[in-house]
């Protein structure tokens, strides 16, 4: 078998998933919402050289109509994503002054890619299984759904809590601790920007 490049891995394993949760195989905008891709036309390139390398068969004329032949037996390619610890007020999460140090991991850890790892800090989110000290990986989005745990920047000030959209005019952020309250926000009164979501954790220790 023809070595796969890892976008092409990430595909693969992508339509496993898809045939392992659903009993059928993604359609390709499936596969653009699970891996981020802008066009169709991305995943059906993907698509033809994984078939021209022979891992799938493509049926023609059939949205669904991908087979697997054979599974991707690559190792994970490990990249270095930075872990971002207290940010500083006024600063882009980001920035060079918020990050503790980075870390190898695999991209495809988790069940969608993601771009930094936030240290939590506080004891805010352990209902949700978070404890402080715990690295959360952050997707860049601003794909937000209610129950979504968020990274949200609140004027200068970064937190990590539960979405909920109540109205066009009101955001409540919420704890998973009872001994915390509810921040809410209200469009008139707060500069509210939502910088990720949680996609996975890690704990070091």
């Amino acid at each position: 078998m023809k070595n796969i490049t890892q976008q092409q891995s990430r595909v693969l394993d992508c339509i496993q998933n898809h045939i392992n949760k659903t009993g059928f195989p993604p359609t390709r905008a499936d596969i653009c919402n699970d891996l981020g891709f802008k066009s169709p036309n991305a995943a059906e390139t993907h698509l033809r050289a994984l078939e021209k390398k022979g891992y799938i068969t493509i049926e023609s004329g059939r949205s669904r109509g991908i087979s697997i032949v054979h599974k991707s037996n690559q190792e994970p390619i490990n990249h270095e994503f930075p872990v971002i610890g207290l940010v500083a007020a006024g600063s882009a999460t980001l920035a060079s002054e918020n990050i503790e140090k980075k870390i190898p991991c695999a991209q495809n850890l988790f069940s969608d890619n993601f771009d930094y790892f936030l240290r939590v800090r506080g004891l805010s989110m352990i209902e949700a299984g978070i404890m402080e000290d715990d690295l959360v990986a952050i997707k860049k989005t601003q794909d937000i759904k209610n129950g979504d745990i968020v990274v949200a920047r609140i004027d200068d000030e970064v937190t990590l809590k539960y979405f909920k959209k109540e109205n066009s005019n009101k955001v409540v952020l919420k704890p998973a601790n009872k001994d915390y309250s509810d921040i809410v926000v209200e469009s008139s009164d707060a500069d509210l920007f939502i910088e990720g979501k949680s996609v996975g954790l890690i704990r070091e220790n």
